[in-house]
């Protein structure tokens, strides 16, 4: 509720309110089948009326039978285009970012300065601090970091380089240091930007299967209604010698409207609309409606070890010196020999000794002490202490197993076998063992750990409520695979997997019968990406996966696939949730139609009482108050529902039979009440107003 009104202080409003009328053109409503008959019967009430007051015969009623219809109509526009408003602004936002600007293209080898707009694919441009990226394209030359707030809405830069999985540059950004040389490769208005600006404005929005399937049913039960609705028109006739004075062309439009689902039909496309704009509002970009519902349905998904279940680099979080060391002492030394190592894994070691024993690296007079920097080739990092005269006096050295046993025996010392106990134990837990060395005896060892990220296992707990079934693939040997998956509760993993691998996996797994979900980032993942159900691609990554990817993630955030997953789930429960009340609701306000139109047929002797007016339970004032005060309700109802629309039900990780039973406790039920208040209370406004 608090998500619509604030929209009611803004200006989009008005231009919600200014497109709803805008919307009344046929060939927009002819694509809602069930609102374009209630578009229909506005229409035909009107001309009625429009005779009806030529000829003096005009009643107030009819007056109000034709502007709550209009009501209805203009709700339903209303609802769809509030639904959109947001989604306006953002695309708004975004086209700020796509001026004119002018590129340094190289052609023949010389730098020549052309408008952004004339540029094609497979241009070279280059590009230095303050510029603007006048295209979307690949880094084949240079690193430099780059301010894509304008894009993502972060305001920390980023780095894009050449080679890798971090050389793809958006339109609209701007490169804050160093020099990039970029390939072109999009043509001109077919860039990101321009594609984000489309999607968001919903210009190419579809209709999913799922709403697909809900329109024909819908317009199959206003096909029925429409049928019952004339046959009950030509049996009136047969039967009552004044039924056109009874039966009246407003009256039974009225009865139409009231009889078909015209509450879902009207909320129908806003629920849609909204669920994109969930994932606008997530930094999440649906190339279309079709991947947000399939997200919906996905049950399963596989994700990358790195960085979307674990935090991405590995972490120390334990010392074990050897026997007689104490573990005070193997701390010190262990920082001493990774206050060089600039990686995450060394830093972790200094704070790790910092946390639990208070340690900090006092400052090192440069005359007596030489940094070690790690090596590829020695795997090996560490610090030399110098005498007076500069001679080595003291060498401390961190690395891999295997490595530092050579250094010790080349210094003299003797490698303990029993170590070799505790590094396999590690090494089976998914860990890494890094061993610590003063001069040539060993100190312990450095347990580094893949950590996983907090609260990874109880969403994977959530999804396997929903029956959705997780996969970690990896390039890890089977032993860390197996260790991580079990830490992080995954249902099933692949270690040392390939693109071949990952591709095959989905194929296996949409043969028999599931949808499955996946992300990535690198050109190898292309494959796997263009063939998986919902493939979100990160900002981050290659051209080629983010145009393999139905769904690009800004934040380039891994684990976005768990939110989105979350996101089509629950445009799924809004939809039954709303479906489900509105079937419950016209059900309601058959009781007050139906008997108001026969009780007025079949009165009695004395006029005042029939024998069907015991059909008014309600106990409504007047056959037309009762008519009037369901299509009143049944106006009002569309535009109390458009911020759950909007927002969607509460996503709860359910069964699909457990969400049924909620459904029909809280919506059906809600929904089968709610009409029997609601018409009471107008039918008493319209009796005390009268």
């Amino acid at each position: 509720m608090q998500q619509f009104s604030s929209l009611l202080n803004k200006k989009l409003l008005k231009e919600s309110i200014l497109n709803s009328f805008k919307m009344l053109n046929p060939g927009v409503q002819f694509k809602n089948p069930v609102m374009f008959v209630t578009y229909i019967g506005a229409i035909l009430t009107t001309i009625y009326l429009l005779y009806d007051f030529f000829a003096v015969d005009v009643t107030s009623f009819d007056i109000q039978l034709v502007i709550w219809l209009w009501f209805t109509v203009l709700f339903a526009n209303f609802a769809e285009s509030i639904a959109e408003s947001k989604g306006k602004a953002h695309a708004a936002s975004l086209k700020k970012t796509a001026i004119e600007s002018y590129a340094r293209q190289i052609s023949n080898g010389v730098e020549i300065k052309i408008p952004s707009s004339e540029l094609k694919k497979g241009d070279l441009i280059i590009c230095e601090p303050g510029d603007v990226i006048p295209a979307d394209g690949e880094v084949i030359k240079g690193i430099a970091t780059v301010d894509e707030s304008a894009i993502t809405g972060e305001s920390a830069p980023v780095i894009r380089e050449s080679g890798g999985d971090r050389s793809a540059v958006t339109a609209g950004t701007k490169v804050l240091s160093d020099k990039l040389t970029i390939e072109v490769t999009s043509e001109v208005g077919d860039s990101f930007l321009d594609r984000m600006i489309s999607l968001i404005e919903g210009a190419k929005r579809q209709k999913t299967p799922n709403e697909l399937s809900l329109n024909i049913l819908l317009s199959g039960l206003t096909i029925l209604f429409l049928i019952v609705t004339i046959s009950l028109k030509a049996f009136v006739s047969f039967t009552h010698e004044f039924s056109d004075k009874i039966i009246t062309i407003p009256i039974l439009v009225a009865l139409v409207v009231c009889l078909i689902p015209t509450t879902i039909s009207a909320l129908l496309s806003a629920v849609g609309i909204a669920g994109i704009d969930r994932l606008v509002r997530r930094n999440v970009i649906a190339k279309s409606g079709r991947s947000v519902e399939a997200a919906g349905d996905v049950d399963v998904l596989i994700l990358d070890k790195t960085g979307t279940i674990t935090i991405g680099n590995r972490m120390a979080t334990a010392f074990l010196p050897v026997i007689g060391v104490l573990e005070k002492d193997f701390a010190e030394v262990a920082q001493l020999a990774s206050l060089s190592d600039e990686t995450p894994e060394g830093r972790s070691i200094v704070i790790l000794a910092k946390l639990e024993f208070a340690l900090r690296a006092q400052s090192l007079d440069a005359k007596n002490s030489v940094v070690v920097p790690f090596s590829a080739k020695t795997r090996m990092s560490g610090m030399d202490f110098l005498d007076a005269e500069g001679k080595v006096i003291r060498i401390v050295r961190k690395g891999a197993s295997d490595s530092i046993k050579k250094h010790i025996e080349l210094l003299g010392g003797k490698y303990p076998e029993t170590l070799d106990l505790a590094i396999q134990s590690i090494a089976k837990k998914g860990g890494t063992p890094l061993l610590v060395s003063d001069n040539k005896n060993i100190m312990g060892i450095i347990h580094l750990k893949d950590v996983i990220k907090g609260g990874i296992k109880e969403r994977f707990r959530e999804m396997r409520k929903m029956g959705i079934r997780t996969i970690m693939v990896t390039g890890d040997n089977p032993l860390t695979a197996a260790a991580i998956a079990a830490e992080a509760g995954v249902d099933d993993f692949i270690a040392e997997a390939t693109p071949e691998m990952k591709l095959d996996l989905i194929k296996k797994e949409q043969n028999s019968g599931h949808l499955v979900a996946m992300t990535g980032d690198g050109t190898n993942d292309a494959p796997a990406l263009a063939q998986a159900d919902v493939a979100v691609a990160l900002n981050t990554g290659t051209q080629a996966s983010r145009d393999a990817g139905n769904m690009v993630d800004l934040d380039s955030n891994p684990t976005k696939l768990i939110d989105i997953v979350q996101i089509g789930k629950q445009l799924l429960m809004t939809r039954g949730a709303l479906t489900t009340f509105s079937i419950a609701n016209d059900v309601a306000k058959y009781f007050a139609i139906i008997p108001a139109i026969f009780s007025t047929l079949y009165l009695a002797e004395n006029k005042t009482e029939g024998p069907l007016s015991h059909l008014n339970i309600m106990f409504l004032n007047s056959p037309k108050s009762a008519i009037l005060s369901a299509i009143i309700f049944n106006a009002l109802i569309i535009v109390a529902l458009i911020p759950l629309a909007l927002k969607g039900v509460k996503y709860e990780p359910k069964s699909a039979d457990e969400l049924l039973k909620t459904n029909i406790c809280i919506y059906g039920i809600g929904g089968f009440i709610a009409p029997f208040i609601g018409i009471k209370l107008i039918d008493l406004i319209i009796q005390f107003v009268v």
